[in-house]
């Protein structure tokens, strides 16, 4: 989708935000991209926003205006839920303060670093220091004044009675090293405040220094149980931008292993949820399924962790000559066996009492923290982006949307599976019917965009993945944002786990399916 943004006064911007969301229902907020635009304008945000209704997607552009040396744009942190985390990833690489926003801290780097690394002026240096992070305890708050000046306060974020304890960073429930600061009372949870960027690479500043070509190897890395869907969105906004039309060939066996990929996870997933509540045998099932799996993906691709198979223009290689019959054979097996995962683990007495009711999250809510996926779905949001936006050949092949009501822990899962069985059919449809052509549409030598803003993306594994691209004309991008899966689902588990017990938090994370890397970018 090419961006045509939407431009308001900075003194109108609550309120017309609040206007698109109330009179046109933009109740969607897809994501926030913080971004310096030059010496001209300086920093701001570019919002993507989406009504859940009709599905349209529009873009607002807001500059950030300089009060006392500051850059401040008003929050909008009481329209959308989920822009509290959004917001503060901005202020972390950019600097840019969001006035009215209860707890402005940085969100992935120390809160010792010197300056914002996103900026165009910042310049590196290999400092570092071996103590340990020193942690306010309080969030700070800004506002302007009457006479236009910024004022400030403090936040505490505990009071004196507040019993803390830190789940993570280093545990294994927590699938990374992601922490999760939790106030409790006794066993019940009154607070969560997520501690992101333990493994921080960089990845969206190291793509603003590399050609197009060489950011696509970062992409799989980011979440290799969704790596190739990752990939998908990265080609598929550079393709777009560039005007790049693919054969029926590239789109077919695109879509293919975008469902090969997403049963890996998928099968991942059932066998973690087990394993965090201890039950090993169903872990063993799934893990001896999901060879089968990337069996079929490696004989094409070569790897199976890491598959780098997607490239600008098409695949890396064509598919191999045992492709169709193997993934064939392998729908042919998977079939029965996603029942038994049911049966050993998944309708389980255990299970259900430890699933059902656990970590609720009403559909109005899930839309107001972007909690994407099949964790969305499981409260009722239609909002699978091979159906609201589709690409390549999901509006060429018949499946379902899987929906669910129960809104909690057990339908998450529950919806997992039954997505296994859609992505077969899908398969099923493709496998068959692969068109001759061209693998690859060749490309110049070197790649570049035409000047212009565009977002693309995919549905992963665990919910909506997107990549915002502002393009100058050149080689390499200006802007490149990745919208991660995981970190609106991290920025809901505070609300989901209020009053729940301390083993719910577990089954909560385990099922809305967030992997670290991806996060953190």
């Amino acid at each position: 989708m090419k961006l045509e943004h939407l431009v308001f006064d900075f003194d109108k911007f609550a309120s017309e935000m609040q206007n698109l969301k109330d009179k046109k229902h933009f109740d969607y907020l897809v994501t926030i991209v913080g971004e310096d635009f030059g010496a001209e304008e300086g920093l701001g945000c570019v919002y993507i926003l989406e009504n859940t209704d009709s599905h349209e997607r529009c873009s607002v552009k807001m500059l950030a205006k300089v009060v006392d040396g500051e850059s401040v744009i008003p929050t909008v942190t009481n329209i959308w839920h989920v822009a509290d985390l959004l917001e503060r990833e901005v202020y972390d690489f950019f600097g840019i303060l969001f006035l009215g926003h209860p707890d402005m801290r940085r969100l992935f780097l120390r809160n010792d670093f010197k300056g914002h690394p996103f900026r165009k002026d910042w310049k590196f240096n290999d400092d570092y220091v071996l103590e340990d992070d020193k942690e306010p305890d309080y969030g700070m708050e800004y506002w302007l004044d009457k006479d236009g000046h910024l004022c400030s306060k403090q936040n505490k974020l505990f009071t004196d009675d507040d019993y803390v304890i830190n789940i993570g960073p280093q545990h294994p429930s927590t699938h990374g090293v992601l922490r999760l600061q939790t106030v409790v009372d006794g066993e019940t949870v009154k607070r969560v405040y997520p501690h992101l960027g333990y493994i921080h690479r960089g990845i969206e500043k190291m793509c603003e220094s590399y050609t197009y070509p060489q950011s696509l190897a970062l992409t799989d890395r980011l979440n290799y149980l969704s790596a190739m869907m990752h990939r998908h969105a990265l080609v598929g906004v550079i393709e777009e931008g560039m005007g790049v039309e693919l054969t029926d060939r590239i789109k077919y066996i695109r879509t293919i292993m975008d469902e090969l990929q997403r049963l890996d996870s998928h099968l991942l997933y059932v066998g973690c949820c087990a394993q965090d509540m201890g039950a090993l045998t169903a872990f063993l099932y799934s893990m001896r399924d999901r060879e089968h799996v990337l069996n079929c993906m490696e004989e094409t691709t070569g790897g199976r962790l890491i598959q780098n198979y997607y490239r600008i223009g098409g695949l890396q290689d064509d598919i191999d000559p045992n492709f169709v019959e193997n993934v064939k054979a392998l729908v042919k097996y998977l079939k029965p066996m996603i029942q038994e995962y049911v049966d050993v683990f998944g309708d389980n007495i255990i299970t259900h009492n430890r699933f059902e009711k656990v970590g609720p999250m009403n559909l109005e809510n899930c839309i107001s923290y972007a909690v994407t996926g099949p964790a969305g779905r499981a409260s009722g949001w239609k909002n699978d982006v091979r159906k609201n936006h589709p690409y390549d050949m999901y509006d060429k092949v018949e499946w379902d949307q899987i929906i669910m009501t129960g809104c909690d822990t057990m339908d998450r899962y529950t919806c997992h599976i039954q997505e296994m069985y859609q992505s077969l059919r899908i398969i099923e449809q493709l496998i068959d019917n692969i068109p001759a052509g061209d693998f690859y549409v060749k490309q110049k030598p070197i790649i570049k965009v035409p000047e212009g803003q565009w977002y693309f993306s995919v549905e992963g594994a665990s919910g909506e993945f997107g990549v915002y691209l502002d393009s100058r004309g050149d080689k390499s991008p200006y802007r490149l944002k990745m919208r991660p899966m995981g970190l609106s689902l991290t920025g809901a588990l505070d609300p989901m786990l209020r009053g729940q017990k301390i083993a719910d938090l577990v089954a909560t994370g385990a099922a809305i399916d967030f992997v670290i890397p991806d996060i953190d970018r």
